[in-house]
């Protein structure tokens, strides 16, 4: 079993920046991608970015060239680097990990708040 514990949401004004992580407790196994979604109220979940075990990474359309996805192997973490913040990336951000080849298991984090607000 794997828990996925997320931090680093808070406030801060758009034009900001905020360093999301994703810590994963336990083995991840060899065949991975761990992904960002976030929730805004009376929203849907949409996905964000993901990152697979072979490093390629993928980001939503509007937050290409702000948000950067990256990994630390040795720590099982996953981060988001967000920049030039804007009001609309107000939301309740997400981790998933996706695990496994043949069969794969979801696991997903409790979330964390990040209110982008003057």
């Amino acid at each position: 079993q794997v828990q996925l514990v997320e931090s680093g949401g808070g406030l801060v004004q758009p034009g900001g920046s905020l360093r999301l992580s994703c810590a994963a407790s336990g083995s991840v196994g060899r065949f991975f991608s761990m992904h960002w979604y976030r929730q805004a109220p009376g929203k849907q979940r949409e996905w964000v970015a993901s990152i697979t075990n072979g490093d390629f990474t993928n980001y939503l359309d509007s937050v290409k060239g702000r948000f950067t996805i990256s990994k630390d192997n040795a720590k099982n973490t996953v981060y988001l680097q967000m920049n030039s913040l804007n009001p609309e990336d107000t939301a309740v951000y997400y981790c998933k990990l996706r695990t496994g080849l043949t069969t794969v298991t979801e696991y997903w984090g409790q979330g964390t708040q990040v209110t982008v607000s003057s």
